[in-house]
């Protein structure tokens, strides 16, 4: 006998609850958990050179440990991976952690404009697939009825690189794309060969496609980062013809699909649900202006509950833009990861986007925390690291901390420069709020700017914006501008749509001068002293051309940029960048007054 309806939801109900009772027993006895994590790294590890290296000597304890072995940064540990890529598994003892090293991913490169090798293991493949089962569990308690229909989740991949050492190079995304948790799990409308597809247009049309095909079953919506789900949008936007005539006739009449094995895959899915009728109904919505294009993801897939999104720290800024094409739909950003470890869950997947906060699952990874001073953020190499350090349950309510972690797979005391706030406690668990990256972006004189400061200015000018013209942030970028003007300022690149183009009251010049003064405002006293001093001169803004930064990604994709982790700089200081930019100014802006300043620096 097959397995009947009953005893499906049955198991699904089982896998639910054991998913959450695991939650609630890590984050009840979160100090035992990590002793034991980390008692479990170091006794599987003790004899790689990395440890010997350090002296441990075998010693397991946190004490010994944080004693001998220092808080690291990538660039400490790049000559130790630089002889894994040029030799691979050969050394002996191993370097970095006893199992054999399978993948490397790369992150994406964005913050430091270099894209930095993370050692991985299939057990750590396999735990990164555990921690992806819990996700779904905790959803189904806020958003019942996801079992009765499909996800369409736009994932992209990329090539795997080869090494010297024989060990492939990847990105996280793909890795998680080809891992077997992923290819078993048959709730995604797009089939494996349009997800493994390497080429990007075949990838992305072929799965829009299959996902406009399971239009009525499709209950939840996402593409990984937000920066990719409006590029997704802005890909209908470019193809909803082709699409259409593709659905009306139950064929694939688009030239650029070549791809055999994507080409046998969505046909399959044309014949059971391609029709004129649902042609019809997709060209009727996307015949509209862009006005009209409001609400389209919720007019197109009408049964989907909520959008999924990492829109934390600089994706934040997209928010408005993903509630205008989904209607404001809920915006679910469900984990909090890296390419060195998958480490936070968001377990009220509900909150306000600007809400959100992740608690930290203790069984991942070892974590420390390094306090962030509001005097040095951008200067914690000033400080005595290890003793200002503490460990996961000792954080305070309402603390900045720049995470540190220790991993299985060889990463000791590693700063991961991500910056987190203590928001609240899941039993004795914390939970924090991801503010960006503590690393500094741009400079002129002794101020400093890093991504929270330059994205909280961006959600203070892009909101004052919204008040007075019905306009939403496309994207931004920044560069400091020593050149053309003395003394240098800071140039912010918007790219704005326009989704009501009525008469205001009000400037449309003075508008966006009053950003340039609010955003100047957001930055504090240093930087207001120094504008005041006359050694910073007055912010501008520069509004570029509709498809601006989608012409910055084809270019920085083209250049090696990996597709499925691209996400738009925040500092952009390659020439071409900058010259690409300048070539699509349609008008720009200054401050036309210094922003308030008391006279004391804080």
């Amino acid at each position: 006998m097959g397995t009947t309806t009953t005893s499906i939801y049955e198991m699904i109900e089982g896998k639910n609850k054991k998913a959450l009772e695991f939650i609630e027993e890590v984050t009840t006895n979160a100090e035992q958990v990590q002793k034991r994590v980390l008692y479990e790294i170091l006794y599987r590890n003790e004899h790689v050179e990395y440890l010997q290296r350090h002296r441990l000597n075998g010693h397991t304890d946190s004490e010994t440990f944080k004693e001998m072995v220092p808080i690291i940064t990538y660039e400490n540990l790049k000559p130790d991976i630089d002889r894994i890529i040029a030799k691979g598994n050969t050394y002996s003892p191993p370097i970095l952690c006893a199992q054999p090293i399978s993948k490397f991913y790369c992150t994406s490169g964005t913050s430091s404009g270099v894209r930095k090798p993370i050692p991985i293991t299939e057990e750590d493949n396999e735990r990164r697939g555990f921690f992806q089962s819990l996700l779904l569990p905790v959803l189904n308690q806020y958003i019942p009825g996801l079992d009765n229909g499909k996800a369409m989740f736009i994932s992209i991949v990329q090539p795997e690189d080869p090494t010297p050492g024989g060990i492939r190079l990847t990105s996280s995304s793909t890795g998680r794309y080809k891992s077997t948790y992923f290819m078993q799990d048959k709730n995604f409308t797009s089939p494996v060969e349009t997800i493994l597809c390497e080429d990007l247009y075949q990838s992305m049309y072929s799965q829009l496609l299959c996902g406009l095909c399971h239009n009525k079953i499709v209950v939840r919506f996402g593409a990984g980062f937000a920066t990719r789900l409006v590029r997704v949008i802005t890909f209908l936007k470019e193809h909803w013809t082709h699409l259409c005539n593709d659905i009306r006739t139950g064929t694939i009449n688009y030239a650029q699909i070549t791809d055999p094995l994507v080409q046998k895959a969505v046909l399959e899915v044309l014949q059971k649900s391609s029709s004129p009728e649902l042609a019809n109904f997709i060209e009727t919505e996307c015949m509209r202006d862009e006005a009209s294009w409001k609400g389209i993801i919720s007019r197109l897939w009408p049964n989907t509950k909520y959008i999924e999104a990492i829109i934390t720290g600089s994706m934040s800024q997209y928010i408005p833009t993903i509630d205008f094409y989904s209607n404001g739909l809920p915006i679910v950003s469900c984990r909090y990861s890296t390419s060195e470890c998958y480490m936070g869950i968001n377990l009220n997947p509900l909150s306000k986007p600007d809400e959100v906060s992740y608690t930290l699952i203790p069984t991942m990874a070892y974590y420390e925390f390094l306090p962030v001073h509001d005097d040095s953020r951008n200067n914690c190499d000033s400080l005595n690291l290890e003793k200002e350090l503490v460990d996961l349950t000792s954080v305070e309510l309402g603390r900045e901390y720049e995470l540190v972690i220790t991993t299985y797979t060889g990463l000791y005391r590693y700063r991961v420069g991500d910056v987190l706030r203590v928001s609240g406690f899941k039993n004795n668990a914390p939970q924090f709020k991801y503010l960006g990256r503590n690393n500094k972006l741009v400079s002129i004189a002794t101020e400093r700017i890093d991504e929270v400061d330059l994205q909280n200015g961006v959600n203070i000018a892009a909101n004052h914006l919204m008040k007075f013209i019905h306009v939403y942030l496309v994207d931004y970028t920044c560069f400091t501008d020593t050149t053309s003007t003395t003394p240098g300022h800071y140039v912010l690149y918007f790219e704005i749509q326009y989704y009501d183009i009525g008469k205001t009251s009000i400037s449309r010049s003075l508008v966006f001068e009053e950003c340039c003064l609010a955003f100047e405002e957001s930055l504090g006293s240093h930087y207001c002293c120094v504008r005041h001093e006359g050694t910073v001169g007055p912010l501008e803004i520069k509004i570029v051309d509709e498809g601006t930064f989608d012409k910055l990604m084809n270019y920085a994709i083209s250049q090696g940029a990996p597709v499925s982790q691209y996400k738009t700089p925040r500092c952009v200081k390659l020439a071409p960048f900058v010259e690409l930019l300048n070539s699509s100014v349609v008008s720009n802006y200054y401050s036309q007054t210094c922003p308030k300043y008391n006279g004391m620096q804080v």
